[in-house]
């Protein structure tokens, strides 16, 4: 399977370079599934349902979330009765959603998408290594999912890195979101797990990881608020990563980023 992750869509410009950009990258890159992390799509904080809506008509498979999963106050509803959309899996017992989610393809082939917190300079939550391990085991590779991906939303790429050589030979791809920073460490473990400790932001990169750049500078300088963080409305790049799949194993065979539009060096695979 050829799969595409797209990070932390930000605000109105993320969503309207996925709206504009993401049917043309599946008819092009001849995409099987598409997982889009939907964080910070509504005003740059949570997903209201409208929005998850939007990304779906878009092209995504799967949207995934992070810490600001119950911002938008109809959350609480559409979480806990939508099938696609994924919040961290280690949140306590009678969190409303789901953690995890297996979808079947077109082609019969099922993936398994996790999402997961982490814990470094990130709110108190349950162990993310512990939480995603039952879930793989529950739906082991090459037994009951064809391909699994977990999105791991966290602050410090050293846990990212840690997940990932966590999961190495038993999951297809481990990658980081919520930095809004993409890291150009794409690579394939020894066992065999794609990893990219952060896919980066679906969002206008002139900008303080997607805001407006005077309050954040403001708040840098003074250490005071003198207003309200807005997303930054400029031409957005879409940042994320394709992988491909071995049939036989569901493992990672190919990785490359992938940047499209704004103001980042443009990139795509070239497989």
């Amino acid at each position: 399977m050829r799969i595409l992750f797209l990070g932390d869509v930000m605000g109105k410009a993320g969503r309207e370079a996925v709206a504009e950009r993401l049917p043309d990258l599946r008819s092009r890159l001849a995409l099987d599934f598409v997982v889009i992390n939907g964080e910070n799509a509504s005003h740059g904080r949570g997903l209201t349902e409208e929005h998850y809506r939007g990304l779906l008509e878009a092209g995504a498979d799967i949207v995934t979330l992070g810490d600001h999963a119950f911002d938008q106050k109809d959350a609480l509803t559409y979480l806990a009765r939508e099938e696609r959309v994924v919040r961290p899996v280690n949140w306590g017992t009678g969190t409303p959603g789901k953690g995890v989610v297996l979808t079947e393809v077109p082609s019969g082939q099922r993936v398994l998408v996790i999402n997961a917190m982490g814990r470094t300079f990130m709110r108190p939550s349950d162990d993310p290594f512990r939480a995603v391990e039952q879930a793989v085991a529950d739906c082991p590779l090459g037994q009951v999912a064809d391909a699994i991906i977990v999105d791991f939303h966290a602050e410090a790429t050293s846990e990212m890195q840690a997940m990932g050589q966590f999961l190495d030979g038993k999951v297809s791809l481990v990658v980081g979101t919520h930095t809004h920073i993409p890291t150009s460490d794409h690579r394939i473990l020894a066992e065999g797990t794609g990893l990219m400790s952060d896919a980066g932001m679906c969002g206008d990169y002139d900008s303080v990881i997607g805001m407006e750049t005077e309050e954040p500078l403001n708040r840098f300088l003074t250490g005071m608020a003198n207003g309200r963080f807005v997303p930054a409305s400029g031409e957005a790049t879409l940042s994320g990563v394709v992988i491909e799949t071995d049939p036989a194993t569901g493992l990672c065979s190919k990785i490359a980023p992938l940047r499209v539009g704004g103001s980042l060096q443009q990139t795509l695979p070239d497989f």
